[in-house]
Formats: C-alpha cells, structure tokens, sequence
C-alpha cells in the first residue's frame, strides 16, 4: 500500500509539473525564462519565413531588389545580417558560409554575429559553432556598461542564439532585459511621463518586443499602454512634410533636435524599418493600418544596401492597410508633453514640433527653430491654432471652424485657472511638456485668461 501511494504521488507531481511546464513562465513571478525553441529563433518565425520564401518565389519587387544586391556581390553594411537573411530564405550555402566566415573573423557587431549564430546553423562547422558561441558570449560580457537600448537589444539577441548551447548567461539576460531593465526601469519611467525611450530608439526596440514575444510568449506593450497607445499615429506626424530624394529611393525624415546641414539617411531608414516592424507585429491596430498604407508608396522603398535587408525583411505588401490622409493631422502626446501638427498631408504643409522642450516650424522646405518665450501672435495651420507662452495669459482670440486651441511653453504639471468670457471658470493642468490643452468657442472672439493655481504655490 505504501509503494503505491508513493507511485501516486510521484504520477500526481510529474503530471503537476507537465502541466506547470506546457503554461510557460510568467515574468515576474520567479520564474526562469527560456529560448529552447528550434533555430530560427530570431524574426524568422515559421510564417515570417515561408511569407519571405514566398516572396523570392514570386519574384517580388522587394526581393528581386535584395537578390539584386546580393548575387552582384554589392558591399553590404552590414554583412552579417544581409548574407545571412539571405542564405535563410534562399538557402545559397555560399551566402551562408559567407556570413559564418564574417562572424567567425573579422565580425564584431554582437546583433549580426547573433544573427549568423541563429539563421545559419545548418552551415557552421562544429568548431565555427564553437568560436562563434564563445564570441557572444564574450560580447554579452564586454557590452555590459552600455545601456542603450541597441545595446540590451543585442545583448538579448546573443542570449536567445545562444539559449541551449551555454548555461546560466543566456537565462540571466532575459531576467536583465525582461524583469529588470522593461518592467523594473523603462515601464515606471514611462508611467511617470519620462521620455526614456527616443525616436532612435524605436527600431532597437521593436526588435526587443519581436524576439520577446516569439520566444517567451510575452507582450511587453501590455505593461505599457500608455506609451504605445498613439505611437503609430505619432510616428506619421514626427516627420517633416517634404521628403527627400536621395539616388536609391526617397526617404520620409524623421523630426530631429537641432537639425543640421543635411539629413541622416541611415536614421531615415531605420525610422522605416521601425514602422514596418510595427506593422508585422500588431497589423490590427489603427495605427499599424495607417503606417500600412503610408509604408506601401514604392517611392520610399528601401533600395540602398543598408537598408533594402530590412525592407525585405520586415514588409508585408499583402497586408490591406488604410490611406494616411484618413489619419489625424494633429497628435498631443499628453504623456511625454509633445505636440505634432500638419497643415495637411501635402508635402507642401506647414508643420509644428513641439518636443523635449523644443519648438520648430517647417515650413517652404526649411526647418525653424522657434522660442515660445519670443512668439508674441498665435499661429494657427488651419489644424489647431497654437498660443505661446507668457505671452498667453491674458489675451483675445478667434478660434476659426472646430480647430483644437493648445498653449506651449508654460510651467510643466501646473493646474491652472482657465478664465472665458460668459462661461464659467475652469481648471486644467500642463503636461509633462507644458502644454495646455484648451476648449474654447469657435467662429466669435473671446477673452480668455490663464493663472496658475495659487493651491498649488
């Protein structure tokens, strides 16, 4: 009687544990997070990667331009990642081989070796498989000062490869990553309205929530909502109206501080290369369907070396998407205080940015910095009609049709005292950014007065 209730028990707790195991860990709650997938484990997930072997069958614009670049032997910029992309959907050995000399010699940019480490494994040597897992591990171990978010999205990246082949680092930097840098830093940042995450920030990132998802079966927007709420529609107004026309394709340019003598064409392209991520990761939401049909105008396509492996990568043409000019022309980011507004979807529109403390204008082609302590008259794009600091506390205004009314350059998380002629006081607050939202009348002149709270003196 004894045995058999000991033979229960140990049935009752293997079957405990199958179930514990078929459930996969829960950030957060002490469990150890795992890679223990089949390779491909990084973006080339089962239906990303017959969509992509589709494509080069089809002979699709996309891929007959990577395939362009690839079998003339054109220098990639990144090699690693470009030979290897190309071995995994082609299957040309000698693209692979290429890749793993790459990595195993002279490569030393962590996010390509560990991309070589994952998609050519079929090709690796038992003693390049062996230098190489030794390289990233090396790599995780020598990047770890930096802590930019490209840096923790390459350091996870070699994790993920190397899941299987070493033990403890791999398990060790998804906790840093997940547990402790996105739900320990950047989620509470991002809560308190800190804009710890950049425009340049964003494709790194996309990469983290990709290879996250795939491989963990988490979500890391759902800790965030906030922050991803508006960052499709954010991302189409964070541009200046006119683009520009460079030999290999035009680019869209995103907004940038300080802008100088000529734009940042790489930074163009991985602005791109975010959205269409965007779009492969969430093609449901509105914002993913507005940057669908904004990214799908071939003029933008990415032809050039660095950056057609990620156009072909990313895209899906397949995908129906909504036109942009059906997308707002006025986006208030309350949570960080930014403000984008177009006069229309022409590349002929007036534009404003008002982010990170900074005011520009662009308008007939060139940017303009602006300082909201000097503007004294309200500019209004035919939008919303922005007011401008201390100039605004006091003042008379005419609000033309339905446009929203929003005064930048006051005091950050202030209340203050809204004061209209014939309506009743009113009390709003500034955003993280000092931007004040207000709701007054239209199509008839009306005094309005603005004082801060003196509760909160």
């Amino acid at each position: 009687m004894t045995q058999s209730w000991g033979m229960l028990f140990y049935r009752m707790a293997a079957l405990a544990l199958a179930v514990c195991t078929l459930a996969g860990p829960v950030s957060g709650q002490g469990e150890t997070l795992r890679a223990d997938g089949p390779h491909p484990r990084i973006f080339l997930g089962a239906r990303r990667l017959k969509l992509l072997k589709r494509e080069s069958e089809r002979q699709s614009l996309r891929w007959n331009q990577f395939n362009l670049l690839m079998a003339g032997k054109a220098p990639m910029p990144e090699p690693g990642f470009a030979s290897a992309l190309y071995y995994a959907v082609s299957g040309n050995r000698e693209a692979g081989e290429h890749a793993a000399a790459w990595a195993v010699g002279p490569g030393a940019d962590l996010r390509q070796l560990a991309l070589v480490f994952d998609w050519c494994q079929d090709v690796l040597t038992a003693d390049q498989s062996k230098a190489l897992a030794a390289k990233l591990v090396r790599g995780i171990q020598q990047s770890r000062p930096d802590t930019s978010v490209s840096a923790i999205r390459s350091r996870l990246l070699a994790a993920v490869a190397l899941s299987g082949f070493v033990t403890g680092i791999p398990e060790r930097e998804f906790d840093r990553v997940v547990q402790q840098w996105w739900e320990g830093a950047i989620v509470p940042a991002l809560a308190s309205g800190r804009e710890v995450l950049t425009v340049d920030d964003l494709y790194p990132l996309m990469e983290i929530l990709h290879v996250v998802r795939d491989n963990f079966n988490e979500d890391l927007r759902e800790a965030a909502p906030g922050y991803f709420r508006d960052l499709g529609t954010t991302q189409l107004l964070s541009y200046y109206p006119a683009t520009y026309p460079a030999g290999e394709n035009e680019y869209r340019i995103p907004v940038t501080h300080h802008p100088g003598s000529g734009p940042d064409l790489r930074r163009a392209a991985l602005s791109r290369a975010a959205e269409l991520s965007m779009v492969s990761y969430d093609t449901n939401a509105a914002g993913s369907q507005f940057l669908q049909g904004w990214l799908m105008n071939d003029n933008f396509l990415l032809r050039g070396t660095f950056g057609a492996p990620y156009e072909f990568l990313w895209a899906n043409p397949y995908q129906p998407g909504l036109s942009y000019y059906q997308a707002p022309l006025v986006i208030h980011d309350s949570l960080f205080g930014r403000l984008f507004v177009r006069s229309s979807w022409e590349e002929s529109a007036t534009w404003l940015g008002w982010f990170g403390g900074e005011l520009q204008v662009f308008n007939e082609g060139r940017v303009t910095d602006l300082d909201p302590q000097d503007e004294t008259e309200p500019l209004d794009l035919g939008r919303a009609m922005i007011l401008f600091g201390s100039h605004t506390l006091k003042f008379k205004v005419t609000v033309p049709r339905q446009e929203p009314v929003f005064v930048v350059g006051l005091r950050p998380r202030r209340n203050y005292l809204i004061e209209v002629d014939d309506e009743e006081l009113a009390e709003a607050s500034t955003d993280p950014g000092g931007i004040l939202a207000l709701d007054l009348p239209h199509d008839a002149e009306v005094g309005v007065r603005l004082r801060e709270d003196p509760a909160q003196r």
